[in-house]
């Protein structure tokens, strides 16, 4: 079984919760697909067996020995990742595109293409069971390749380890990493909080989910911080037929657990958050009520 966990917006506290749910869980495959900002390996410091190079485009370089600096290629692009700077035209690796215009329109054919290869996919065990993640580098693109590569990764693992379960970190937002992350999965957890940006975007992420014909759990993170939004936020679960999972209250033990590189249920085992998690999770794999 695939579970993703995803949020319209960033700092929901979804990846906190995606940890804690991979040590409840027991023996599982944990797949950080938030590539863009992966960091359930500082918290887990997985044991790497396996690092791959991830080619997610090109980037166009210029052949100075070629290049008279005519500036030709300045006028062409697009993305304004050409300029002249002290009479002689650089490309910036960040802004260019790899739409390969300016190699095109070069008359001295001193501009060429070549592989963005900084960015990685990793795997290998951490004290959970088995962890992969992607690292895209910054600048490079096509997030969404890289998840499909970590999912596949995930599986491949599951299978050879006879693994259950597998638990996935996903992106925030609703863009194509988010899909790449979710579709195929058997359930989806939406992880939001209290605000009116808050319920903006979790309705756009219960739009994206249900175009995959998932019908995801809600989980309200922080629920006591404004609990007149809780109340609007379930009013709108339940008229739009969504599961909630379960509500979350601030607990300063959040933060301590991060700091001290564990995830909440290791350090605090036996405080009310992580026996609240623990319910949640049960819930959501069982379909038992955890309040």
């Amino acid at each position: 079984m695939e579970t993703a966990i995803i949020s319209g917006k960033g700092g929901t506290g979804k990846s906190s919760i995606s940890a804690a749910f991979a040590m409840i869980a027991g023996e599982v495959v944990l797949a950080d697909c938030d590539v863009d900002a992966a960091n359930l390996y500082i918290l887990f410091d997985p044991e790497k067996e396996e690092e791959r190079v991830y080619v997610g485009g090109k980037k166009a370089v210029i052949d100075y020995d070629l290049c008279t600096n005519c500036g030709l290629c300045v006028d062409y692009c697009r993305f304004h990742a050409i300029h002249t700077i002290d009479g002689k035209v650089e490309i910036s690796e960040v802004s260019c595109d790899g739409c390969k215009l300016c190699a095109r329109v070069c008359p001295f054919d001193a501009i060429s293409m070549v592989e963005n290869n900084l960015s990685r996919m990793f795997s290998g065990n951490f004290r959970g069971g088995k962890m992969v993640y992607g690292r895209l580098a910054p600048g490079e693109e096509n997030s969404g390749k890289l998840v499909n590569m970590v999912r596949a990764k995930a599986k491949e693992l599951a299978k050879e380890g006879n693994f259950s379960h597998i638990i996935i970190d996903g992106p925030p937002g609703i863009g194509c990493a988010v899909i790449s992350a979710i579709s195929g999965v058997n359930q989806v957890v939406i992880v939001t909080e209290p605000s009116m940006s808050g319920l903006h975007d979790l309705k756009r992420a219960v739009e994206v989910t249900q175009k995959f014909n998932l019908n995801p759990w809600v989980l309200i993170n922080k629920f006591d911080l404004n609990t007149e939004m809780t109340v609007v936020i379930e009013n709108y679960c339940r008229k739009s037929g969504l599961k909630i999972a379960g509500k979350l209250p601030f607990d300063p033990i959040v933060v301590d657990a991060m700091v001290n590189l564990k995830s909440i249920p290791e350090w605090a085992p036996e405080s009310e958050i992580s026996s609240r998690l623990k319910k949640i999770w049960r819930k959501i794999v069982g379909g038992k009520n955890p309040c």
